[in-house]
């Protein structure tokens, strides 16, 4: 079993990911690391912070930073999207902390054996690329796994 496998299984051999759209492109996040998912709804701006954190929302008494799933993938974020269709995307880091990610549609619950996840592509942007930790392939198509904790981390190369 290779490293990214040895990482993402729970012992059934199968995993289930959320998957969501964002500029176009397809991508996953392990179902165990989901909170849930809302309507994308009203932010208090955050003065001085970065691009991609778009502000802070409350949800159930709790605050939460929201993050542009496509700044913080250096995707394009003048492309056209729609808004009825875009969600927030609770997430769960590995210290507990939650946070909201906005992606443009959130799509169908894959379930994989985890053996079928294939290693990432090299990379020839790390900065853009360093949340990629895997890739599924589903009705011909690709699917970008993303590591949680290395997608909410606001400062690229710390671990």
């Amino acid at each position: 079993m290779s490293a990214v496998e040895s990482a993402m299984t729970d012992g059934s051999g199968r995993r289930r990911w959320l998957s969501f759209d964002l500029a176009g492109e397809r991508y996953a996040i392990d179902l165990a690391r989901i909170h849930e998912v809302v309507r994308l709804t009203e932010m208090a701006h955050v003065p001085g912070a970065t691009e991609e954190m778009l502000g802070l929302i409350s949800l159930r008494g709790a605050i939460l930073g929201v993050l542009d799933g496509r700044r913080r993938l250096h995707l394009d974020p003048q492309l056209e999207w729609d808004n009825e269709l875009r969600r927030l995307v609770i997430v769960s880091t590995e210290a507990g902390e939650q946070v909201a990610l906005l992606v443009d549609a959130v799509h169908d619950v894959i379930e994989q054996a985890v053996t079928d996840l294939l290693p990432p592509p090299a990379r020839q942007n790390v900065a853009a690329n360093e949340a990629v930790q895997a890739v599924l392939v589903v009705d011909n198509e690709f699917i970008a796994v993303l590591d949680v904790d290395r997608l909410c981390r606001l400062q690229p190369g710390k671990d």
